[in-house]
């Protein structure tokens, strides 16, 4: 079945920025950005809080490191995956402010509901509401973002609504830690979970739908959109769009994988020495030991975050490959500095050196998305978000706790390391896909100019030449 092309009404002034012609000028769709990266925190938290909790976690419940590794990953991530899916192809006919905020109404319901847990299936039933509701913020919230801002500015805007990543892991770290110190875990559950009901309301309230407005310029066309099968098929020749979200997927399998191992291990290795410096500030290890990873990722990630999306901008108004080369070179050069981070002795030098592989490794969000969104024309834009989402997340979120649990498990039982050791080593081998992920991304640079979609139609021939030099 072909796709029937759809002409797009002429925008009443072309040369205008797109978010010049919508009612009250730049404040409303500043606004919008503003509010969708709140959920995208909220997200974030709700989904993060239980890595600064795992250990207290797995003491109270008497779970082993794979379960830990089911709970915090693979259990969200299946459901996460297989609903975004249904919620983009509501997103593509309905209301996506509606989806948005009840999306986020359940997350937040079930992260508090996870304090309620009495065992371990409990608590896996709670995670996996939790995926089910986050299933439907992000294709949706790119689809808007994307009416809203144009081709040129997409990267950085994509960039700032993914700030919410670094932000929200930091708040769900940092809070995690301090609440479950002073309350137990499973206060900490139900607190971080109870603002996401009011900011549900208030996105509900005061988010515009803008299908309404012209999605593209004069004379361009977008391909009519009829379900999944149709997007895939529109996406099946873009080599690039399957590198770029096998690259996303690597990088996501190495950041899911030592977001609770990594803390695991700090409690393990460096536990006694965690334990003098909390005790000068008057916190325990975990409260510590949340606040600071908290802090220093995610300031790191917030700098990392916008840094991509504002570099690669500026870098493909002359060449669209930008948005391939500045994630591929980060994230080889953060290999090293990740392995340093476990293989330091000292407690406070790891610490510190976390920054900067957290920085290099937030590179990627911005320039990703772009392409994700830049490839795909406007009638299909939350369905191909979906598509890079269930890449991303069945590989990140799916596998990555798990196979570095398993892992650890391996090396601490099989060959006798202990469990510091074995987790050690599961987060110092599991680095070395950023090989990987370097290569998927140089690779993707071969066909990128060709693949964006907006670039040629959204702008107009214009906009191709700057995108693709020479041509």
């Amino acid at each position: 079945m072909s796709l029937t092309p759809v002409t797009a009404a002429p925008v009443p002034d072309a040369r205008q920025p797109i978010d010049h012609q919508l009612a009250g000028g730049r404040a409303y769709p500043r606004y919008v950005l503003a509010l969708l990266t709140v959920t995208l925190v909220l997200s974030l938290v709700d989904r993060q809080v239980i890595n600064i909790l795992a250990e207290p976690i797995s003491r109270a419940l008497k779970l082993k490191d794979w379960q830990i590794g089911l709970m915090s990953g693979f259990a969200f991530a299946i459901f996460y995956t297989s609903f975004g899916f249904p919620m983009a192809w509501l997103a593509e006919r309905r209301s996506r402010p509606a989806i948005i905020a009840g999306s986020l109404a359940t997350w937040a319901l079930f992260t508090a509901l996870g304090g309620l847990a009495r065992n371990f299936t409990q608590l896996l039933l709670a995670r996996t509401g939790v995926g089910i509701g986050e299933a439907g913020c992000i294709p949706p919230a790119h689809a808007l973002i994307s009416d809203y801002f144009p081709p040129e500015r997409r990267a950085t805007a994509l960039a700032i609504y993914h700030l919410g990543v670094p932000i929200g892991g930091l708040l769900g770290l940092t809070l995690g830690g301090v609440i479950a110190d002073a309350y137990g875990w499973r206060a900490a559950f139900a607190i971080v979970g109870a603002p996401g009901l009011i900011v549900a309301a208030i996105a509900f309230l005061t988010l515009k739908e803008r299908r309404d407005r012209p999605l593209v310029g004069p004379g361009a066309s977008s391909p009519a959109f009829r379900g999944l099968a149709d997007v895939i098929r529109y996406l099946r020749a873009k080599r690039s769009f399957w590198l770029v979200s096998l690259a996303a997927g690597t990088q996501a399998f190495i950041a899911y994988g030592h977001a609770p191992f990594g803390i695991i291990y700090f409690l393990r290795a460096h536990g006694r020495e965690l334990t003098a410096i909390a005790a000068g500030f008057g916190l325990k290890p975990a409260g510590f030991l949340g606040l600071s990873i908290g802090l220093i990722s995610g300031v790191a990630g917030v700098v990392g975050t916008l840094l991509g999306g504002v570099i690669a901008d500026r870098a493909a108004r002359r060449d669209a490959r930008a948005y391939c080369t500045i994630p591929a070179v980060a994230s080889l050069a953060a290999m090293p500095l990740t392995m340093a981070v476990y293989l330091v002795p000292s407690a406070p030098a790891a610490l510190a050196l976390l920054a900067l592989p957290a920085l290099l490794t937030s590179f990627w969000l911005g320039p990703v998305y772009a392409i994700e969104q830049g490839i795909a024309p406007p009638t299909m834009r939350a369905t191909t978000s979906a598509i890079l989402l269930f890449i991303l997340n069945s590989i990140g979120l799916g596998l990555g706790p798990l196979c570095v649990g398993l892992l650890s498990d391996t090396l601490a039982g099989r060959f006798r390391l202990g469990a510091a050791e074995g987790v050690r080593w599961a987060l110092v081998l599991s680095s070395l896909l950023s090989i990987v992920v370097f290569a998927l991304f140089w690779a993707a640079r071969k066909t990128i100019r060709a693949d964006m979609w907006s670039d040629r139609d959204e702008r107009g021939p214009a906009r191709q030449h700057a995108a693709n030099p020479g041509s």
